[in-house]
């Protein structure tokens, strides 16, 4: 052997013993509780007099940036946390987490170690009041299934309209009924008030005093009114009499395990106090790089007029004031509070014209908007003798909102009147946009590169009527109209609505048709779709024996890559439909319906159930859902997201089954939208994240009580919980 060999040798082998060395000495670290905490990050352990607190939040907020920002993490197994990418600020720290109260905040700014002192809850009462509404909306006690049908005010007090424990759920408690605009079961809302206990002569006249409060109050009565109203509010009656008299929840949440604890949640403070927020917009959802870095643009719906902005960059705030095209268009301050509010008396808090509910992004950064532009009639060229192809065959005569289109580079607005109204916004690969919320029995797309060559909104969009090949030859053919007799020999026109719109891979459209038991609707729109599109309707699984889990009432909605379509319902379920599992017919006079019962599956969401519920999967409100095609989040590719709004959180289906990504402060987390960025392709967890805003209609209900404002929340998941 030559020197020179030897010589190569032993340094292989003094690489190698070295290598080892340090390994050791990073383990070493590991287990003796170390955390290394970079120049931007705050770090260290969590314990208590029973040692390290696992699973456990902690909370890092600061006032000293142009708006307030909250950072929260997860301690690992050996109560190690790190919170990372915090701007240059002083920040108040503390613990939070379950079987715990608050610990006492300590100030530290970043690039410093900091060890907290967790603080045990001294008795159960005091734990649970860190509980997710959920477990304390489970308490209610729904009416057994005996009641039902309804016989009516004068019989039971239920509506004779409502059929099933089941509809019951969908029309007054879960998310087509109260949990549709704001928590149930959190603190604000398990608790009367005292200025409307103290002028009603019991429980039950004063929820029904409650639900008359403030500028939804009619919309809340009338909600009440269409189930039975006295039985609507003994109902939440007791439950509320139950909790004042000391019950607690039966049931008790788990601190996060495995990768719960490996995400981030940023938060950032946006509009003002009176205002709400719906959807949020960051990116063009076909290509999440777009608007890398910028602005995030927030929906004020009915409470105001302008767009809200965050500039995580800057960590700043700032708004978009919107206009209409028509000065006498309706303003949602026309109507005030039914009843005085607990919070607000009798002051308009909302006074918006525009009603913005959701955002597309196109590639150029473009904002489309749907916005109310003009009163309800619509233009000429919408109604019967106009030449418009789409007025032709389906004319309209009103409408709601338009599309209001912002440009972030000459900081120009654009009305566009459109004779339908528009909902969500989505767009296909051709850079059509697809609407939805009708009217009744009307799709409308808007086709945005007619529009940049012609600025000709009426040459733009175009309609079409929901038409079933009912007679199963492949085409559009004369049709029967809703409420007429089927005709073997015709097609048959549908009167539904989308509420939920996502073009899929193949080119058709996909939306959610509310009701009992809802279905899923497939739009094609084919060569020319005001005469040639057909539809295809899937109704969620219900008393069908063919389907081994029921449900019912599907709202939110998004397909994946492989045109798998996924739904939240109210029945308490998250569920997926793949149309080709399907193994009959699915068109023609046996396509009813409940034709394809194989192609649904349905998971339960995590947590309790009401009391005595049998025709549903949890207590848990899910409003909307995302599918994450591109990884956003950092759960991987094509994983589905829904809104948890009692379990306060994201509930993400990680190979089947849930992980709870909760928002422990402040406590009320309730989330509509859904839209993931990546910032930066190769910049790993830190490079990307999935955003919602908080979206109660009531965010005085709120940890923080009246004078709290909605959020923009993101979510990131890292590798581990110490990763920076």
């Amino acid at each position: 052997m030559s020197k020179r060999t030897l010589y190569a040798g032993m340094v292989i082998v003094l690489g190698v013993l070295l290598a080892a060395s340090l390994g050791g000495v990073r383990a070493a670290q590991n287990n003796s509780g170390t955390v290394r905490v970079g120049s931007a990050d705050i770090g260290g352990v969590v314990t208590s007099p029973k040692g390290p607190e696992a699973g456990v939040w902690v909370i890092a907020e600061t006032t000293d940036l142009p708006t307030k920002l909250v950072k929260i993490v997860v301690t690992d197994d050996q109560g190690r946390y790190l919170v990372p990418e915090l701007p240059k600020a002083n920040y108040n720290v503390w613990v939070r987490g379950y079987g715990l109260v608050d610990s006492p905040k300590v100030t530290c700014a970043p690039g410093k170690t900091l060890n907290l002192k967790a603080v045990l809850a001294p008795d159960k009462k005091a734990a649970i009041d860190y509980y997710p509404a959920l477990y304390w909306f489970s308490l209610l006690q729904i009416p057994p299934k005996s009641d039902f049908p309804g016989t009516g005010p004068s019989g039971n007090g239920i509506s004779s309209n409502i059929k099933s424990q089941g509809q019951w759920i969908r029309e007054v408690v879960n998310t087509d009924g109260c949990t549709g605009c704001h928590q149930m079961g959190d603190k604000a809302t398990r608790e009367i008030p005292d200025s409307i206990v103290h002028h009603s002569k019991d429980s039950t006249t004063a929820w029904q005093r409650r639900i008359e409060s403030g500028q939804a109050g009619a919309q809340m009565a009338s909600r009440f009114n269409q189930v039975g109203s006295k039985r609507a509010a003994a109902m939440y009656a007791d439950w509320s009499d139950r909790i004042a008299k000391g019950e607690l929840p039966d049931a008790a949440p788990s601190r996060p395990q495995g990768k719960e604890r490996n995400v981030v949640v940023t938060m950032w403070d946006w509009a003002d106090p009176k205002v709400y927020l719906h959807d949020d917009i960051s990116t063009d959802k076909r290509n999440p790089t777009v608007n890398a870095n910028g602005p995030i643009y927030g929906a004020l719906e009915e409470s105001g007029d302008y767009l809200t902005v965050v500039d995580p960059t800057h960590t700043s705030t700032s708004m978009i004031n919107l206009k209409v095209r028509d000065p006498q268009t309706p303003s949602s301050g026309d109507a005030g509070p039914l009843a005085p509010s607990p919070f607000w008396g009798d002051e308009k808090i909302w006074n918006s014209k525009t009603t913005v509910h959701s955002f597309a992004m196109d590639k150029q950064g473009r904002v489309w908007a749907a916005a109310r532009v003009r009163k309800p009639q619509t233009p000429a060229f919408c109604q019967a003798g106009s030449d418009h192809p789409s007025a032709k065959l389906m004319p309209i005569n009103e409408g709601q909102r338009g599309l209001e289109l912002y440009d972030p580079k000459t900081k120009e607005l654009t009305t566009i009147d459109t004779c339908y109204t528009w909902g969500h916004v989505n767009f296909d690969k051709n850079d059509v946009l697809w609407s939805s919320f009708g009217p009744a029995g009307i799709e409308g797309w808007f086709d945005t590169k007619i529009w940049d060559k012609t600025h000709d909104e009426k040459k733009a969009q175009g309609w079409s009527a929901f038409v079933l090949d009912y007679n199963g030859n492949g085409k559009r053919d004369a049709y029967t109209e809703p409420g007429q007799a089927a005709d073997p020999t015709k097609d048959k026109r549908i009167n539904v609505t989308f509420y939920g719109v996502t073009p899929a891979p193949d080119g058709s459209v996909w939306g959610t048709a509310m009701g009992f038991p809802g279905a899923l609707v497939r739009f094609i729109p084919g060569s020319h779709p005001p005469e040639t599109a057909l539809a295809e309707y899937y109704e969620v699984p219900w008393n069908n024996s063919k389907a081994p889990v029921q449900g019912y009432s599907p709202r939110g909605l998004d397909v994946d890559s492989k045109g798998v379509v996924w739904t939240v319902l109210s029945s308490g379920h998250f569920a997926s439909f793949d149309r080709s599992k399907c193994k009959g017919p699915l068109n023609g006079p046996t396509a009813t319906g409940q034709h394809c019962p194989e192609g649904w599956t349905l998971y339960p969401f995590p947590g309790p159930n009401y009391k005595g519920a049998v025709e549903n999967g949890s207590a848990d409100s899910a409003y909307y859902n995302f599918v994450d095609v591109f990884d956003t989040l950092g759960a991987g590719k094509d994983t589905p997201v829904a809104t948890g709004n009692l379990s306060e959180g994201l509930l993400v289906l990680d190979n089947g089954k849930f992980i709870t990504l909760r928002v422990p402060y402040p406590m009320g987390y309730y989330a509509k939208g859904l839209d993931g960025r990546i910032d930066n392709p190769n910049g790993g967890w830190k490079g990307k994240g999935l955003y919602t805003p908080i979206s109660t209609r009531a965010p005085f209900h709120m940890e923080g009580g009246k004078g709290t404002t909605a959020k923009l929340v993101e979510f990131q998941m890292r590798p581990d919980p110490l990763a920076n």
